[in-house]
């Protein structure tokens, strides 16, 4: 996919990421190109799926999101209708931000943001645990984020 993308395809990926508020205008005079053909090159990579979403980055304290938990999921059956099943019900719980399956001693890592730890006991005992197949949790608070979403390097 990558031999799909000229060098100034790659330059406009990487400045979008840095700063996806970036005008054409803007854009198109750091990445070299006339106003035009930056529109052009932008609408390819988006309609290509080269870009995913453009979106706003919320800063989690701010709206009282401000404790991260990295939490595991291990599952009573490793079949695919137990992986299919805890997808479906895990995609609809709005608390979690990521969800990932994962090869070693858990089958999910789950990436949640709440307010606080009592808030996460709650959403815990009453949702994540209720969630079809789930036969173990272990949760990770987050002390620190050192990097968090940063850049992908292509």
């Amino acid at each position: 996919m990558l031999s799909e993308l000229d060098r100034v395809d790659r330059r406009i990926l990487r400045l979008l990421q840095r700063d996806g508020r970036l005008t054409n205008a803007e854009l198109a005079k750091m990445a070299n190109v006339s106003p035009a053909t930056c529109h052009r090159r932008t609408q390819r990579l988006l309609d290509q799926g080269f870009i995913r979403a453009v979106r706003a980055e919320i800063a989690p304290e701010r709206v009282d999101r401000g404790v991260l938990a990295v939490v595991g999921v291990v599952l009573d059956r490793s079949t695919p209708e137990s992986f299919a099943a805890f997808e479906t019900a895990i995609v609809k719980l709005p608390f979690v931000l990521d969800c990932h399956l994962v090869a070693g001693d858990f089958d999910y890592f789950l990436k949640i943001r709440v307010r606080d730890i009592a808030d996460f006991s709650r959403l815990l005992g009453e949702k994540l645990i209720a969630v079809p197949g789930v036969r173990q949790t272990r949760t990770f608070f987050v002390m620190k984020e050192v990097i968090d979403n940063a850049p992908l390097e292509f």
